[in-house]
């Protein structure tokens, strides 16, 4: 059974007397993090110059700041209502700070969208990595300790650790560990609010080497509010809509387009004859409707994507997404969201959770490891995902700038435009806006 700590400056001693002074740490994506091992390892690293330490992560995520006084004055209560209790992760001040010290390296596969630009160490030091291939470079790297946010269960004396939120490298480098291939400690930190997610990700305590559960190290979770939708993104979404066919199968990508998109589906299932209207009116000169896919959902769909998201859930509320693969209507491999998502998520009866499966970022986002399943379960697929511009030529830029700086990163839009081409009958859709601002004008997205 694992070694159980109420004190993170305790569990880090732990950490570094089981490994030694040259720690490479890996961090889960996103919400995942075990904030409070993190920022003891940072100190003791930044207190002892032998401690050599790198992170391994992606998609840091960071209380929005104010950027002047009247900014502070009107949006900081605001702030401090949502992100209040979220404890901030350390080495990403002394990043944005240029302040890390030389013994200390963060190496990330994915920003959050346009966070670190200009920032030299940060976009010096990105691994420009498809999703599924982030795990091997956790591998090659030497990765010899995990540390992850992790929800509890007690069943008849016997505890148990749901990986919740972040399947997806997690399994994969635990998969490696038991095939001999990689060696490290898996240190999880409990959290109340992580919904327990069955399947894949309920794991026994033997898998950990060390668990921090304490009252005192417990914190809300990171939950940014939905963004309002443009009227751009509702055409964008409506036009996508119309893209779906029912019996098929549905991945969507990051962003307000994904909820747009979920609002057309809803709308074309609820009152197709409203949604066929309303597509009338987007495209008014063309001859035939643009929208070929305008009928309700009888079939339903299935969702597959490395992302779930609260719009998802709209989707199963609704009806549409109810095509069963394996038992389940929606496969995932991490999520984020309000706290009404991970609410849904806690609320949810045993049967309902069943329906939702977390799995490991190879599953959801590659064909290989058994693909002829994989290939009956994902008919009719249709990805669809962002990007920032595109060319006259076909070409699609979705994480970078022309000089070379990283907005995001490559995340999963290649596997997904991959599987599009692989798959019999898939399409890729890639959304982006004609226009942006540029200060007072518009500038195109089209180069």
């Amino acid at each position: 059974m694992p070694k159980l700590f109420s004190d993170p400056e305790a569990i880090a001693e732990d950490i570094i007397r089981d490994v030694g002074t040259n720690l490479v740490v890996g961090l889960p994506l996103g919400l995942g993090k075990a904030n409070h091992i993190a920022n003891a390892l940072y100190a003791r690293a930044v207190a002892d110059r032998s401690i050599n330490l790198t992170f391994f992560s992606a998609l840091t995520l960071e209380k929005p700041r104010p950027s002047n006084l009247l900014e502070q004055r009107f949006i900081g209560p605001v702030i401090e209502r949502l992100f209040g209790g979220y404890p901030d992760l350390a080495y990403a001040g002394a990043l944005r700070a240029g302040a890390l010290p030389p013994n200390v390296r963060v190496i990330e596969f994915f920003f959050l969208a346009g966070r670190w630009l200009h920032v030299p160490f940060a976009q010096q030091h990105y691994i420009s990595a498809n999703y599924t291939h982030a795990s091997s470079y956790l591998l090659a790297r030497g990765l010899n300790v995990v540390t992850q946010l992790v929800a509890k269960r007690v069943v008849d004396g016997v505890t148990r650790y749901s990986l919740s939120c972040n399947t997806d490298t997690t399994l994969d480098i635990l998969r490696a560990r038991n095939e001999g291939r990689a060696s490290f400690k898996l240190i999880g930190q409990v959290n109340s609010e992580l919904p327990f997610m069955p399947g894949v990700g309920d794991l026994p305590g033997e898998a950990f080497s060390a668990v921090l559960d304490s009252p005192e190290t417990d914190f809300p979770l990171f939950a940014p509010p939905s963004e309002p939708i443009t009227d751009t993104k509702y055409a964008i979404g409506l036009h996508s809509a119309g893209l779906i066919r029912d019996g098929g199968t549905l991945q969507i990508g990051i962003g307000q387009v994904g909820d747009a998109l979920a609002q057309g589906l809803i709308l074309r299932h609820r009152d197709s004859a409203q949604f066929e209207a309303t597509m009338k009116r987007l495209t008014p000169a063309t001859a035939e409707l643009s929208a070929p896919e305008t009928g309700p959902f009888e079939k339903g769909l299935y969702g597959v994507s490395e992302m779930l998201f609260e719009a998802f859930l709209a989707l199963v509320d609704a009806g549409i997404l109810k095509r069963e693969v394996d038992g389940a209507v929606l496969h995932g491999a991490f999520f984020l969201g309000p706290k009404s998502f991970y609410r849904s998520l806690r609320d949810m009866t045993p049967d309902q959770l069943a329906r939702i499966q977390m799995m490991p970022v190879s599953f959801t986002n590659e064909l290989y490891g058994d693909e002829e399943a994989k290939r009956r379960a994902r008919v009719d697929a249709r990805f669809v995902n962002n990007a920032m511009m595109a060319t006259l030529m076909g070409a699609v830029i979705s994480d970078g700038l022309e000089n070379g700086q990283v907005v995001s990163g490559v995340g999963g839009q290649y596997n997904f435009v991959a599987q599009a081409f692989a798959l019999a009958g898939a399409r890729s859709i890639l959304a982006l806006e004609a226009t942006r601002q540029a200060g007072k004008g518009a500038q195109s997205n089209i180069r």
